[in-house]
């Protein structure tokens, strides 16, 4: 089947998580201040687009230096703090933003720093295949490589979050997830993300091949050594190299996709049992229910009921 997810990788996955990236407000500070924030239910980011200030994080034994234009990326393991100094008393966040409208807060003069904050709302069913994957702190800083990119979308938000012009919204909402994807690019290619899983292989050239291919007709049956010439290796480098980087093997990875797909199918579409089977590349219907009740732990029907009550 030709994915309605997407075709490339991340697209698709990203799609299939429902990763949205929202923007939730901004904070603005001057002089000693300092915001705690509780341990959030989301993946939360912020970028600082004037000043500076200290990040306290639970996870991290030091106070981490941020700088104008550095993003954080949390995955929403541990609460932290916003300081101007590490040894300044912090409010909390809950207090500062409550019963704004707007969703901004002030404190001071409001001159000396400013950031913008937001979150990642994902699908429940399939969310943790992100979170999983990420550490708990991601800090892009504004003079690494490559993040130019990163910082022409954070000018452009911040053009769009400062005027009224039509279409404003949908232009935040849509430069912030431009830059979410950003972010995941850069960690791709950083050495921090060398364990290897979905994320890693993704990113991983010489078996891109193989997984465009796959991820973009699941309905074939794809062989170990068809995939292996599309990267131009021998069966064994392929799967050798496959398994080193992915954790686990091709098939494996084909095996899974083709059950997270179904699951998204299951829970947003009316598709007949037997047709979903043929589009993901089952010989029977008995055989995708019986795949799928082997990965999910129910059987296909079960678990569409459950998914449209949750």
């Amino acid at each position: 089947m030709r994915s309605e997810i997407a075709s490339d990788p991340l697209s698709g996955i990203l799609r299939l998580i429902g990763a949205q990236p929202i923007v939730a407000g901004s904070l603005s500070a001057g002089g000693r201040w300092a915001v705690r924030f509780p341990r959030p239910d989301k993946i939360k980011f912020f970028a600082l687009v004037k000043g500076s200030c200290w990040l306290l994080f639970d996870a991290a034994p030091e106070p981490v230096r941020v700088a104008q234009g550095d993003v954080l990326l949390m995955t929403g393991q541990h609460a932290f703090t916003l300081a101007s100094e590490p040894e300044v008393e912090p409010i909390s966040a809950i207090g500062l933003f409550h019963g704004s409208a707007r969703k901004s807060a002030c404190i001071g003069d409001g001159l000396a720093c400013m950031q913008i904050g937001g979150h990642i709302r994902l699908a429940p069913l399939n969310g943790s295949l992100l979170v999983d994957v990420l550490p708990p702190l991601i800090h892009i800083r504004a003079d690494s490589a490559g993040a130019a990119t990163l910082q022409w979308l954070l000018a452009r938000l911040v053009s769009e979050l400062s005027t009224s012009l039509p279409g404003g919204g949908m232009a935040a909402n849509n430069l912030t997830s431009l830059m979410f994807v950003e972010i995941l690019r850069i960690y791709m290619e950083s050495a921090d993300a060398g364990a290897s899983g979905w994320l890693r292989a993704i990113g991983d050239a010489r078996i891109a091949p193989a997984l465009h291919l796959m991820h973009e007709d699941l309905s074939q049956t794809w062989r170990l050594d068809t995939l292996a010439a599309a990267c131009a290796m021998s069966r064994t480098a392929f799967a050798v190299h496959f398994r080193e980087v992915a954790g686990m093997a091709p098939m494996a990875w084909l095996a899974q996709w083709r059950i997270r797909t179904a699951m998204h199918v299951l829970a947003n579409e009316e598709a007949p049992m037997a047709a979903l089977a043929e589009r993901l590349g089952y010989a029977s219907e008995s055989a995708f229910s019986t795949a799928f009740k082997r990965l999910v732990g129910v059987a296909p029907g079960v678990y569409r009921k459950n998914a449209r009550v949750a």
